[in-house]
């Protein structure tokens, strides 16, 4: 459904690329994560999958159009989430999604059903400018989708939101996916990422460090390790413990030997802890 191949973007035009040479593919129906941390060029690829900024120099195919030239039909299939809400602050919610509804060339989702959807019912009739950051962000992300799009571009959609409100829009992600939409998620919240996304994209400095699924990825490049929590001169302790490293695996059966174990967890390594390992910085800079 997406294909990118060499892809090269430029702010200054002086040689420096927000975007240096990606290349990815996103299959029919899966969710595909492009994660990293903010300046990465996640939103710059984005926007240029979406027709917000032109593609200077590569290749870009989505749903088989050029995005050098697309036709006005494939905008009436793909549906973007923004990360910062840009609804009309003097229109209701439900005046901001009938508006919208009016700019498509093809039946469109009922406008009240999706409010309930995203829980804005009892908001749909008040004045976007009265709402909070989550709600105008609830709003934002039920706009996206009044047009069943095939090809769902969502950025950053738990930004800002309450937990409650975090899992109801993964719900509603995965439903979207099990219809058949392929999801494009650009996000910096590895744990999203991992709950949600078939296969990720480790974006960093405008380039792809790898591409692959969450668990592949914790299996070939994470460390397991055992969380220890034991008894030593009265006092409860925590340890962390590498099953890899000898010096802690005979520690470990010191502890159990002496009958000192209280508690005893294996942990696997995180998506954002693999994302240090390969990129060589956090997700904060």
């Amino acid at each position: 459904m997406i294909k990118v191949e060499e892809l090269l973007h430029s702010y200054t035009g002086n040689g420096r690329y927000a975007i240096a040479g990606v290349s990815f593919e996103v299959e029919r129906g899966e969710i595909f994560g492009f994660l990293g941390p903010n300046g990465a060029g996640k939103s710059t690829t984005q926007k240029i999958l979406t027709g917000l900024l032109p593609v200077q120099a590569g290749r870009v195919a989505v749903a088989g159009q050029d995005m050098r030239r697309p036709a006005r039909s494939l905008f009436n299939r793909i549906g973007v989430s923004f990360e910062n809400p840009n609804a009309y602050r003097k229109l209701s919610g439900l005046e901001n999604l009938a508006f919208h509804a009016s700019l498509y060339d093809v039946p469109t989702a009922d406008p009240m059903a999706l409010l309930r959807r995203v829980g804005l019912a009892e908001a749909a009739h008040r004045r976007v400018g009265t709402y909070s950051k989550g709600m105008q962000q609830r709003l934002v992300f039920a706009r996206s989708l009044l047009n069943r799009p095939d090809i769902w571009f969502v950025d950053e959609p738990t930004a800002g939101v309450d937990p409650t409100t975090t899992q109801a829009i993964k719900e509603i992600v995965r439903e979207e996916r099990e219809r058949g939409v392929t999801v494009f998620l650009t996000t910096n919240n590895m744990h999203v990422a991992d709950a949600l996304c078939d296969r990720v994209a480790f974006l960093n400095e405008g380039k792809i460090v790898t591409v692959d699924s969450p668990r592949e990825l914790k299996l070939k490049y994470g460390q397991k390790v055992i969380l220890v929590e034991h008894r030593s001169e009265g006092r409860l302790k925590r340890e962390v413990l590498s099953p890899l490293v000898e010096g802690d695996r005979v520690e470990l059966q010191r502890l159990l030997a002496a009958g000192q174990v209280e508690t005893l967890h294996s942990q696997e390594a995180t998506l954002e802890e693999v994302f240090i390992k390969l990129a060589g910085r956090g997700l904060g800079g």
